[in-house]
């Protein structure tokens, strides 16, 4: 399912049926998310197995999944990159500070409201802010 913006700017498109844009990036800003769960390897696991198809993406390999910045009682926590078939997703889970910050880049268009109910499932934010572009050099 593609998102309803998405769709709309496609249909914006050249005569050969084809996207006018090469890429869709939905940037996702978290705020206020359960801690516990931000500083579960398992749940940040199985958050990605469970996005990648709930926007009807493929895996290209397995998530990297490292914890950094311990130094910093603010910026610590777990990154993620995750390639997928049409680019990539990656996360930063900044666990002290309950926050999340989700990239999703894709030359093929995919329901942000999707993903936006699959971080809510799986990290409680009580705060989103979303940034939708689309990308064309």
């Amino acid at each position: 399912m593609t998102s309803k913006f998405a769709a709309a700017r496609c249909q914006e498109v050249s005569s050969d049926h084809e996207c006018a844009y090469w890429g869709y990036h939905l940037i996702l800003d978290c705020k206020h998310c359960a801690i516990e769960k931000l500083k579960s390897a398992d749940n940040i696991r199985a958050f990605i197995k469970a996005l990648v198809p709930g926007i009807d993406m493929k895996a290209y390999g397995e998530p990297v999944l490292a914890h950094f910045a311990t130094h910093n009682e603010h910026a610590a926590g777990y990154s993620l990159v995750q390639l997928i078939e049409t680019s990539s997703i990656t996360a930063h889970f900044a666990e002290n500070i309950g926050e999340l910050y989700l990239d999703i880049f894709s030359c093929k268009p995919f329901d942000m409201e999707d993903a936006k109910a699959i971080v809510r499932e799986y990290f409680g934010p009580q705060q989103i802010k979303t940034t939708y572009l689309t990308r064309q050099a």
